[in-house]
């Protein structure tokens, strides 16, 4: 008998031990998707594989998407669906803002376009999906004050397909900065947690723009609420807002001032409670807040300020008042830090440097949220966002 099971037994443990480590395998890579401007090297999306054991991503891409400046990178809740902005304008290879649209299989992770429509916007810079996911809120800046920065509300059909621009958004410059606030300048929109509001980051108004959302209406979905704007000081410029889970309260970074601006909301409406230099002290040069992400259980809001400084600032939460206090700051290695994502096992931060075409790899605690030692050091032509896949 002995000799008849041993060498069975034998194999099946090997088996065990292969699957056994081929599941560790799995558990430790995920697949992250980046996105950068094509101005120079780069050809559009990537796709490569993340170590979260060894914190390197990897050497070669799984998959390369031809596509005009991807520059955001909005996924729907299943990830079976990519949008991403076309951030074209004038002096562009293209010079008609786009936004596109891919299939992406749950499985490979294999990214297949779509479909495109007009932006009718001139650099469109950041887009978000409605709740329910009938609509695609894409945020133009316009670099050039002709004609501004604007606001479309983009159409999705059953398939995930963008079919036209149902909506369109224009708003007046604060003008306070003769050179950055000409003209409108719209940076981001975002909804509510519970999809009811949705708010537009105006860095060349100075104002954030407040609408209730109706996905019944086929054409313009969004109105005005009341208050219809919540107004920032003057010359700050905002860039980026981000809810608390509960949405009780709210993180909008002032790209031009440098802060972070905290809000209590109210049934829609913003009413500032705290505002937070990220560089103190510093020149003007210094400070241009940008990108903002929370820990995944809340009790860590990171920031990049993009000035001469370079950081990634890690504040913690109030869990009752929602308010900020330092913790930490730590140099990104790098210029123009445009967007950061922690990796899923909550041990890395990865950091897009844009114009030092790197994308920096720091190792983060995942018990404290404190960031440590440089991992890597990728290289990769004008990286501006940065989306992990499940």
């Amino acid at each position: 008998m002995k000799k008849i099971f041993m060498p069975l037994l034998l194999a099946s443990s090997v088996t065990l031990f292969a699957m056994s480590a081929s599941a560790e395998n799995q558990a430790t890579q995920s697949d992250v998707l980046i996105g950068t401007y094509t101005g120079a090297a780069s050809h559009g999306i990537y796709r490569y594989r993340f170590d979260s054991a060894t914190g390197q991503i990897g050497a070669k891409p799984l998959q390369v998407v031809d596509a005009e400046n991807p520059s955001w990178l909005t996924l729907n809740h299943d990830q079976t669906r990519l949008y991403a902005v076309n951030e074209n304008g004038p002096g562009a290879k293209d010079n008609l803002g786009k936004v596109s649209a891919f299939t992406l299989d749950p499985r490979s992770h294999e990214l297949k376009f779509s479909s495109q429509v007009l932006s009718r916007g001139d650099e469109p810079t950041y887009s978000s999906l409605a709740k329910g996911e009938q609509h695609l809120f894409v945020a133009s800046y316009a670099v050039q004050p002709d004609p501004g920065g604007s606001l479309a509300v983009l159409a999705i059909d059953r398939k995930g397909d963008l079919t036209s621009v149902v909506q369109q958004e224009t708003y007046t410059a604060s003008k306070v900065n003769p050179e950055r606030q000409v003209s409108s300048h719209v940076h981001s929109v975002v909804s509510s947690p519970d999809g009811r509001f949705v708010y537009v980051q105006d860095l060349g108004a100075d104002k954030v723009f407040i609408y209730r959302y109706d996905a019944s209406k086929t054409s313009h979905p969004l109105t005005a609420a009341n208050p219809a704007s919540v107004a920032l000081p003057p010359g700050s410029g905002p860039r980026h807002l981000l809810f608390s889970a509960d949405g009780k309260h709210a993180y909008l970074t002032l790209e031009m001032a440098g802060q972070v601006a905290v809000f209590d909301v109210n049934e829609g409406n913003l009413v500032r409670t705290q505002l937070v230099d990220l560089a103190p002290a510093q020149a003007a040069d210094h400070k241009a807040g940008a990108a903002l992400h929370f820990s995944a259980d809340g009790k860590l809001l990171y920031v990049t300020n993009r000035g001469k400084s370079g950081e990634l600032l890690v504040f913690g939460v109030d869990g009752k008042s929602g308010q900020l206090n330092e913790l930490q700051r730590r140099s990104v290695e790098g210029v123009e830090p445009r967007e950061f994502s922690i990796d899923p096992s909550g041990k890395y931060v990865l950091i897009a440097n844009q114009k030092s075409n790197q994308i920096v790899v720091l190792k983060r605690d995942p018990a404290t949220g404190l960031l440590g030692a440089t991992v890597q050091t990728f290289s990769i032509d004008s990286p501006s966002d940065i989306k992990f896949l499940r």
